[in-house]
């Protein structure tokens, strides 16, 4: 079946180690568009906060929709729809910083394209800087008095599987963890409805397109679900093991070109599209 639709991961997929798209990948974009292909983004950072960072990855412009904060928020550009689904209730968000606090972490939430931490140190200063993401301490209580997209847990590296392991003593009727990591300093919690997958149909729904209609490219573990549910999933050499499970191809690193290269090679070569 014709592929009609692209829908990239944002961090270890589209953008290089200098967090950018390389100049040969967006050629590739440039030319699946010109045949009609619509191309958008699916990841875990707010739609907000995605928008505002397209001109300095290099694809303002190429970008026709983006499925933000892991699949509970869709924006269509050539539609003009915006919507958002599933926010994570404050109470639930209390619960989790609690089971946590004990530990060297820190918790983000990201809202309107900016991120709000509960105290100010290297683990929220170190996510700002490298995501480019303005950040603000705030009052938690106060903060968590509506609904939040999601919770994120900031920590270092090395201190991950203490992380994940406390994970699975976490149990708060009606939510779950995601049960991924979706960066190496980061472990997110949402509401359990939300998925890049759900996201996605959505987009595609909204255009006439079917999920076979669909090529999407990832890498992390909250990339599993979209690489099973597209009608081609890519899935990066840089990817995890689970990931790469479900992909229906590896292509080369974020560093090498990936997302370009398969384009090249296999989506602008087929006269089905």
């Amino acid at each position: 079946m014709a592929i009609k639709a692209i829908m990239c991961d944002v961090d270890g997929t589209l953008l290089n180690s200098q967090g950018v798209v390389s100049p040969y990948t967006i050629e590739q974009i440039k030319r699946i568009k010109a045949q009609g292909v619509l191309f958008g983004l699916a990841t875990g950072r707010d739609v907000h906060s995605v928008k505002n960072q397209l001109e300095r990855w290099g694809i303002g412009g190429l970008v026709d929709a983006i499925v933000g904060t892991g699949g509970a928020e869709i924006a269509d550009f050539q539609l003009n729809v915006e919507k958002s689904s599933f926010p994570l209730d404050g109470d639930v968000i209390r619960q989790v910083i609690r089971h946590y606090e004990d530990l060297d972490v820190n918790f983000a939430i990201p809202w309107q394209g900016e991120l709000y931490a509960p105290k100010d140190d290297r683990l929220i200063q170190r996510l700002s800087r490298v995501d480019h993401i303005p950040y603000h301490v705030v009052d938690y209580d106060e903060f968590l008095n509506q609904p939040r997209p999601k919770v994120m847990i900031v920590c270092d590296p090395e201190t991950m599987e203490r992380v994940v392991a406390r994970s699975h003593t976490f149990t708060v009727p009606k939510t779950k963890s995601a049960g991924l990591i979706t960066a190496s300093v980061l472990f997110e919690y949402m509401d359990p409805r939300v998925s890049k997958t759900q996201g996605l149909k959505e987009i595609m729904a909204l255009h006439g397109f079917t999920m076979d209609e669909l090529c999407t490219f990832g890498d992390a573990d909250n990339d599993y679900d979209m690489t099973m549910n597209a009608g081609m999933g890519v899935v990066m050499a840089n990817g995890s093991e689970k990931t790469k499970s479900a992909a229906d191809a590896i292509t080369d690193d974020n560093d090498h070109d990936g997302v370009g290269k398969f384009i090249a090679e296999h989506l602008l070569t087929s006269k089905e599209i």
